[in-house]
C-alpha cells in the first residue's frame, strides 16, 4: 500500500491519521489503535516485541473456518471409509461364492452388468477417499502450521508471528508440574556486552531474591517481563547482562538468565560463590504461586544431578544476607520456604 494511499478504520470506518495498528494476515486492513480491542499493555507488547502481532475479526474468523472445515473434512472421511468397508466386505463374501461357479462371475446373483457396476462404484469411492485424505491432509498441515506460529519459547529459536488475541491457551504448558525451561531465545534476550566468567560448581549456596516488578502469570506476560528486566540491568545498571542465573514466573517456567555455569550479578560478594533465583513480582503483600514454589523444588533438585549444586546446599533469603538493602525485602516470598530442609536464617 502506498504511503499516500488514505487509511480507513476498519472498525469505526473513520479515517485513521496515527496511532494506526495493521492486521499481519495478507489482509492488511489497519484500525485505530483504540479500536481494536486491546489493553494498553497489549498495545506495548506489540510495539516492543517483533513477533508478536494483531489480526482482525476477519483473519481470525477464517483460521477458524478452516479448523471447522478440516473437522468436517475428517468426518466426511470417516463415513466413506465406513461405506467402503460394507463393500469390500460385500465382495468378500460374493468371492467366496464365484469359486464354486465354473465360469468367474463377478456376482452370482446379478447379471454380469450390474456386477461391473458395483466394482465402478467401488473403484469410485476408493478414489474418492483418496481425495479427500489428500484434502485432509492439506487442510491440516495449514492450520498445523498456525498453532504452531502461536506456541512461544518451546525451546527453539523460531519466532514466528503470534496474534496477540489468539485464542490458542498457553497458560497450562509448564504450569509447574514439570520442569520447563524457557531459554534465553525464547524471550528474546539481548546477547550478553561481554564474556562472562565462569562459576565454580558445585555452588554452595542458593539466594533467593525479588525482581520488584509487576508478576505474571501466563508466559506472554513473564516474557515480557524478563525482557525489560534485561534491558534495565544492561541499559540502566550498566551490567554485562541479565543479573540473575534464573527467574521463576507465575506461570510455572523457569526463564533461563545467566545459566547454571556463569557467575551472576545479583548481590556483591557473592556472586561467584551462588546461584540465583529470581521471583518475577514483588511479594511484600502476596506470596509466590503454587506453581513457583513446585517448580523451585524441581528445579533445585535437577541442579543437584546435575552438579552444578551441591548435596549439602543453604537455601537463603537476600534479605537475610543483605538485611539494610530495601529492595531485598520479600518477606512473604521468603516464609513460603521457612519449613524446606535446606532453609537458613544464619547470614
Amino acid at each position: 500500500m502506498s504511503s499516500n494511499a488514505l487509511n480507513y478504520c476498519l472498525k469505526c470506518c473513520g479515517l485513521v491519521k496515527r496511532d494506526l495498528i495493521a492486521c499481519d494476515a495478507a489482509c492488511g486492513r489497519v484500525c485505530h489503535a483504540h479500536c481494536s480491542g486491546l489493553s494498553q499493555q497489549q498495545l506495548l507488547i506489540i510495539q516492543i516485541l517483533p513477533n508478536i502481532v494483531w489480526r482482525c475479526d476477519s483473519c481470525l474468523k477464517q483460521a477458524q473456518n478452516n479448523q471447522q472445515l478440516s473437522e468436517k473434512l475428517e468426518q466426511c472421511l470417516k463415513q466413506h471409509e465406513k461405506r467402503l468397508q460394507i463393500l469390500e466386505q460385500s465382495l468378500a463374501r460374493r468371492a467366496k461364492l464365484n469359486e464354486s461357479c465354473k465360469e468367474p462371475v463377478l456376482c452370482p446373483f446379478l447379471p454380469h452388468t450390474i456386477g461391473r457396476k458395483a466394482v465402478i462404484i467401488t473403484s469410485a469411492f476408493a478414489i474418492l477417499t483418496l481425495v479427500l485424505i489428500v484434502i485432509l491432509a492439506t487442510t491440516t498441515n495449514l492450520f498445523g502450521k498456525t498453532l504452531n506460529k502461536s506456541k512461544l519459547g518451546d525451546g527453539d529459536d523460531s519466532r514466528q508471528n503470534i496474534p496477540i488475541n489468539s485464542t490458542i491457551d498457553q497458560d497450562n504448558i509448564g504450569g509447574g508440574l514439570v520442569l520447563r525451561f524457557v531459554p534465553r531465545a525464547a524471550w528474546l534476550a539481548q546477547p550478553p556486552q561481554k564474556q562472562l566468567p565462569d562459576l565454580a560448581l558445585p555452588v554452595p549456596m542458593v539466594i533467593l531474591l525479588p525482581t520488584n516488578s509487576e508478576n505474571c502469570s501466563t508466559q506472554a506476560q513473564c516474557v515480557f517481563r524478563v525482557r525489560f528486566l534485561q534491558t534495565f540491568d544492561i541499559e540502566s545498571q550498566q551490567r554485562d547482562d541479565i543479573s540473575f542465573n534464573f527467574l521463576i514466573g507465575g506461570d510455572g517456567n523457569v526463564y533461563v538468565g545467566r545459566g547454571w555455569d556463569v557467575v551472576g550479578a545479583h548481590m556483591h560478594g557473592y556472586n561467584t560463590r551462588s546461584l540465583s533465583l529470581a521471583y518475577i513480582g514483588s511479594f511484600r503483600h502476596q506470596r509466590p504461586s503454587s506453581k513457583q514454589l513446585s517448580v523451585t523444588h524441581l528445579l533445585l533438585e535437577r541442579g543437584v544431578e546435575l552438579g552444578k549444586i551441591s548435596s549439602n546446599y543453604k537455601l537463603v533469603g537476600a534479605s537475610t544476607l543483605e538485611p539494610t538493602i530495601t529492595e531485598y525485602n520479600a518477606e512473604l516470598l521468603y516464609q513460603s520456604f521457612a519449613n524446606w530442609t535446606h532453609w537458613t536464617t544464619a547470614a
